[in-house]
């Protein structure tokens, strides 16, 4: 009894930080309801329904259309302490090129949206820079976007320099080379891709475990991290592009391309119907997870709930295919492992066994039953 109790106290740290799922929320049920409704009122129709990393818009060729939007969240708030900008167009660009390749689609341009506290020229400058390097990484144009200036709604502790910053990014995919998890079979092989830390998600536990609890400095060094707390939280998004489009152009059988980003190893259960996923290794987190783990007092299944944890993207392909996929990685310059294989399953499970925890139904449970995340 106390493991549960202590297991259902730190899954509510996310929550207390402000952030709470909405997907089950009676609102978010409604908007997408009302947003399904517009899937036929035009000729250039979805070929998806609502709930996969990017969509796919039929325009009447054999190329199709792949679109998605993402932002940077609250990492801009850490860039705001630090007083730095010029690597958050990096995650920009990351999280809406890497849900783009996530259906087969290969990304070639991105419009952005910047919506500021005051036309700040340093602010604008150095968020541009970064977009410039993310566009080079992920191969792709920034032919467009929008400022918003909105000082009633963007604000920050360092005046004049609030921002949000937004992209919405699209690609091209053969309809009949299109990835959305239908093909997985039972015994297919999960290869994970190394991330570069917590990438663009959870920064709201994260601070609220740093910054608001005990009261660190963003300039405070520390040596597990081996440079500041602030310059590790800053971290590039990596940008999983190049190496998924090897994959893809060696015509290897990718049954699914999973983006890690929150939920964690739950975003597995995106791509599939009938199918689990058994996690039987996993690689040994870059040190920001037991650090903020360790300060924070958080269990592992919220971990794995709220971060990445080390795997920033998973690749399902047949177990012939598997050591093709770690190599052309690993010749990106990507590490990369085999952590595990697909079952049948119609609860649609994902098992951290190195963990013991049981994911299903957007929660993290003790594979031994006396605790619970979510």
């Amino acid at each position: 009894m106390p493991e549960k109790s202590s297991a259902a106290a730190s899954a509510e740290r996310y929550r207390e930080a402000g952030v709470a799922p909405v997907n089950a929320q009676p609102g978010f049920v409604s908007l997408i309801d009302q947003l399904r409704q517009t899937f036929g009122s035009g000729a250039r129709h979805p070929l998806l329904d609502f709930g996969h990393f990017a969509n796919v818009l039929d325009i009447g060729y054999q190329e199709a259309i792949a679109i998605s939007t993402d932002g940077v969240g609250t990492k801009a708030i850490v860039a705001q302490m630090l007083d730095k900008y010029d690597t958050v167009g990096i995650d920009c660009v990351a999280m809406n090129a890497n849900d783009v390749i996530c259906v087969g689609a290969e990304p070639f341009a991105m419009v952005d949206y910047i919506a500021i506290e005051t036309a700040e020229d340093r602010l604008l400058s150095e968020i541009g820079k970064g977009l410039v390097e993310g566009a080079r990484q992920a191969n792709i144009v920034v032919p467009g976007g929008e400022i918003s200036q909105i000082p009633q709604i963007i604000r920050s502790e360092r005046p004049g320099f609030g921002f949000d910053l937004v992209g919405t990014c699209v690609g091209t995919v053969d309809k009949d080379r299109l990835i959305t998890g239908a093909e997985i079979e039972p015994g297919d092989v999960i290869v994970g891709l190394a991330s570069s830390g917590i990438h663009s998600n959870g920064f709201t536990l994260a601070r609220k475990v740093f910054f608001d609890e005990r009261r660190f400095r963003p300039e405070k060094h520390v040596p597990e991290l081996n440079r500041s707390l602030g310059e590790e939280l800053l971290e590039p998004t990596c940008i999983y592009v190049p190496e998924v489009m090897q994959m893809l152009q060696a015509n290897l059988p990718i049954k699914a391309l999973v983006h890690i980003t929150s939920d964690g190893f739950l975003n597995l259960a995106r791509v599939s119907e009938g199918i689990g996923f058994v996690i039987e290794w996993l690689p040994e987190p870059p040190p920001i997870f037991p650090l903020i783990q360790a300060t924070g007092g958080v269990s592992d299944a919220e971990m794995f709930l709220v971060y990445n944890m080390g795997v920033g993207f998973c690749v399902v392909t047949s177990a012939e295919s598997a050591d093709q996929v770690v190599r052309l990685a690993e010749d990106s310059g990507r590490r990369a492992w085999r952590l595990g294989y697909c079952i049948v399953d119609p609860d649609k499970t994902v098992e951290l066994r190195p963990k013991r925890l049981i994911g299903r139904g957007g929660r993290f449970f003790s594979a031994s039953g006396t605790g619970a995340a979510g």
